[in-house]
């Protein structure tokens, strides 16, 4: 079968939402179809950058290819699920999330832009229009699935997936510091976790790995400085693969703290190297696998409340394994594959 993923691309960024395409493209290949990656570029930064956005992507016809018919669609991301096919599936990653959840908490900015209420009206509008023309609608987690049904009114099928490279996780000794994945930038909030360590009375240490926005990272950068926390905080920046894999193997804990996150590939790494993860009350996607106390900590984006679970878990390293190991059979437990995931988004699950 020719199949269209048709998503979204911020030229020169490359993230999660890109790993999944790339990804479901080569499951789809493994099982004897001819899928291939359809973007446009997408820019926010102003309303006529957004507007313009999604007028491409109305205007986008995904019907054949050199006359040869397209003969599925497989939708990601906004605006690309406007796309025109009269066979479209919907995996939804997120909405604009700036005109949802994000809207009014001071995270990027649509809400002070000029004419956002009234772009922000537009874009509710029309996924309220376009989404229920899909044949079927899923989304990556609950989380998205219960914004579309806040927001929008539609009911969605959340599908979950397995991280890149799921094979390779594993459990090693426990170490000393608290590992922390991620791109560097405000909404993924590991300034709470730096500040933290004002507070703790242990030796714990953080390891940062991840790029992301140069503004924040010198936030970070000072904020490490100012507390003298050079000795105890390390940004070691992109790290490939079998590096991170290992950084995993061997933490004490890991500690995801995002606002809102939609799934949240961290979560599901830490677990499935046998480690406890640390989030916060509304850090979103993690939420559907950390439970409090039993696999890891859900608590208030306060450093000092963070402090505190640093050091018992530095104290009682015992207790942080088998916290880890819990999460490692919620993880089994769940059979994450592609599989699943690949039936339902060609049409032979339900809705």
């Amino acid at each position: 079968m020719r199949i269209a993923i048709a998503t979204v691309r911020v030229p020169f960024e490359y993230g999660g939402a890109e790993f999944l395409a790339e990804n479901l493209k080569n499951q789809l290949i493994e099982r004897g179809h001819e899928p291939d990656i359809v973007t446009i570029p997408f820019k926010w930064n102003t309303a006529e950058s957004l507007t313009n956005s999604i007028r491409m992507a109305k205007m986008v016809e995904l019907s054949e290819s050199k006359g040869k018919r397209i003969e599925l669609v497989i939708a990601l991301k906004f605006p690309m699920y406007y796309a025109n096919h009269e066979n479209k599936v919907l995996w939804l990653l997120h909405q604009h999330r700036e005109a949802y959840e994000l809207w009014g908490t001071g995270f990027h900015g649509m809400d002070t832009l000029k004419n956002g209420g009234r772009l922000r009206k537009l874009i509710m509008n029309d996924d309220s229009k376009y989404i229920p023309e899909c044949r079927k609608v899923y989304t990556i987690s609950k989380t998205v699935s219960g914004r579309l049904k806040k927001y929008n009114g539609i009911d969605s099928t959340p599908l979950y997936h397995p991280p890149f490279g799921k094979e390779r996780f594993h459990h090693a000794e426990t170490g000393d510091y608290i590992f922390c994945p991620s791109r560097l930038e405000q909404l993924k909030r590991q300034q709470i976790l730096i500040e933290s360590l004002r507070y703790t009375k242990t030796p714990v240490k953080v390891l940062l790995a991840g790029t992301g926005k140069k503004e924040y990272i010198e936030q970070i950068a000072i904020l490490v400085e100012t507390h003298g926390l050079s000795d105890r905080v390390h940004l070691l920046g992109w790290v490939p693969e079998t590096q991170k894999i290992s950084l995993y193997a061997n933490a004490l804990a890991v500690y995801y703290g995002p606002f809102q996150e939609d799934y949240g590939y961290v979560t599901l790494e830490a677990f499935l190297a046998g480690k406890p993860v640390i989030t916060l009350i509304d850090s979103g996607g993690p939420l559907e696998f950390v439970r409090d106390g039993e696999n890891g900590f859900v608590l208030e984006s306060d450093p000092q409340v963070v402090a505190e679970k640093l050091d018992y878990l530095y104290e009682n390293k015992p207790k942080a394994e088998s916290m880890g190991m819990n999460g490692m059979s919620l993880i089994k437990s769940i059979d994450l594959n592609w599989d699943c995931v690949i039936d339902r988004l060609l049409g032979n699950g339900r809705r």
